[in-house]
């Protein structure tokens, strides 16, 4: 496709360029009309993709993308890359690997980078026994539960003076000149030394954290729905979304643990001190006293040891356990708490409680004439058995012979058959089958009714524990007994 575009007369300029640009950029195309498709349809989950537009010049952001064969790294620290040539740069570390591709970036303050992908091995860390909560903020940037406070620098309220000066000379410049474009990049630049500084403090405190912490806990907030408020500039200028995410990349580095707890945690309404869920309070209350216990907290230390008491839980705790700060660790999960394996007990089915409410299941060996496989006596004597009570009430629903014995025929099992000749009048009993099953199996649930009237209710009792209502359409059979559909 490539080849045969630069045949021609209107492409035949994508020859100045690199294969691996042009290979590049299909790729990405490619991905951008998979994610618009799968967004559609609902195979991805989050934002709905819009479909790709087309580049433009005048994009604030540009970038370029070379492969293995599309760029050699100089023994005098050049970069050579495809039909462009020896590059000099300015190298911030040296490589831990050999880059398996380079991206050439171009930002709005008319700034190039040199982006390198390598794989590197996880350096794990020494392990410690700290762990601490944080309670991301405002007023200060972040609280940790043991007690440790991080200021909030508010990188943009500091910078806001010079960025409304370069604003206001670029608004005085007309459109199209060159002054306008030196004023554009004067005001991108003092843009990008405020979100480099902000980088530079997130990362420094980032690896403090985790080389001092073994693990983290923090609180999903919902930064983007606080970004539509009267707080949007200092929630953006927080980068409380940036923080989370270099914990996780340098906890997954490192081998640390960070965990996030929901939204929905009432961190700062619980008491951390006896765990007394005290109520919402507005955000101008920063101290209170809780009323049982009488202990004065503040409110961000507060959440942030509610923050840590709730990681631990999820972190350490079997589902369901108590999250509540104070309350020691609980013993391990039992099989039958939520979240154990379906096949704990090698029967195929969940694990049930002893005492649960319910039809037993028919366990293996267990006969449906019999309560177990060892069971002699007969069958008013097995008052275990879930049709045992039910046969004392109706005597004639006793199945003649066990289910192995069963005959299927045109009018059901003949052991049912049987039981409708010694059924008295003005009662019936029948056994339901379903299409195309085997005998054994029909066997498995007695159905017992009055014939009165059409239409009657009919209760069937299943000894696979499953109660099902049927309602019959039949005629009354004149001999007093009938046969349920």
């Amino acid at each position: 496709m490539i080849t045969d575009a630069k045949k021609t007369d209107a492409r035949s300029w994508l020859g100045s360029v690199s294969v691996d640009a042009l290979q590049s950029s299909l790729r990405d195309l490619d991905t951008a009309y998979r994610n618009f498709f799968d967004s559609v349809s609902g195979k991805r989950s989050g934002r709905r993709v819009g479909l790709p537009v087309f580049k433009s010049r005048k994009d604030n952001r540009q970038s370029l993308r070379f492969s293995r064969n599309g760029f050699r790294l100089r023994s005098n620290g050049k970069l050579n890359l495809a039909r462009i040539g020896d590059v000099r740069v300015k190298w911030s570390r040296a490589l831990p690997a050999d880059p398996s591709s380079v991206t050439i970036v171009l930002d709005p303050s008319g700034r190039y980078f040199a982006s390198f992908v390598v794989d590197v091995e996880p350096d794990h860390l020494a392990e410690l026994d700290t762990e601490i909560g944080i309670d991301l903020g405002l007023t200060t940037y972040a609280v940790c539960s043991d007690g440790t406070v991080i200021d909030n620098p508010r990188f943009l309220r500091k910078a806001e003076k010079r960025l409304k000066a370069a604003q206001r000379a670029l608004s005085r410049k007309a459109k199209g000149s060159k002054n306008r474009a030196k004023a554009r990049r004067k005001v991108a630049r003092a843009h990008a030394k405020v979100a480099d500084t902000r980088m530079d403090w997130l990362h420094k405190q980032t690896t403090r954290l985790i080389r001092e912490t073994q693990a983290i806990y923090l609180e999903d907030l919902n930064v983007r729905g606080l970004a539509r408020t009267r707080l949007a500039k200092s929630v953006h200028d927080a980068g409380w979304s940036t923080f989370r995410r270099l914990l996780e990349e340098k906890a997954a580095r490192y081998g640390r643990d960070v965990g996030v707890i929901g939204r929905y945690e009432p961190t700062s309404q619980v008491c951390s001190a006896c765990g007394v869920l005290d109520g919402p309070k507005p955000l101008g209350i920063r101290t209170w006293a809780c009323g049982p216990c009488g202990t004065s907290h503040d409110r961000d230390l507060d959440a942030a040891r509610n923050i840590l008491a709730a990681g631990r839980a999820d972190r350490l705790n079997a589902c369901g356990g108590p999250v509540g700060p104070g309350v020691a660790i609980p013993r391990r999960a039992r099989p039958v708490e939520t979240g154990t394996h379906r096949n704990a007990g090698r029967t195929g089915r969940k694990p049930r409680a002893a005492d649960a409410a319910g039809i037993p299941v028919l366990q293996r060996g267990e006969d449906v004439n019999h309560g177990t496989a060892s069971s002699t006596g007969s069958w008013d004597q097995l008052v275990g058995h879930p049709l045992a009570a039910y046969s004392s009430v109706h005597p004639h629903v006793r199945p003649r012979r066990a289910p192995s014995e069963c005959q299927t025929g045109a009018d059901g099992p003949d052991w049912i058959r049987s039981s409708i000749r010694a059924a008295p009048a003005g009662t019936a009993a029948s056994g339901s089958a379903r299409a195309g099953s085997s005998s054994a199996a029909s066997c498995r649930s007695v159905t017992a009714a009055p014939t009165e009237g059409v239409g009657v209710p009919t209760r069937t009792i299943s000894t696979r524990g499953k109660a099902l209502q049927r309602r019959s359409h039949a005629r009354p059979d004149p001999a007093g007994a009938r046969l349920l559909p």
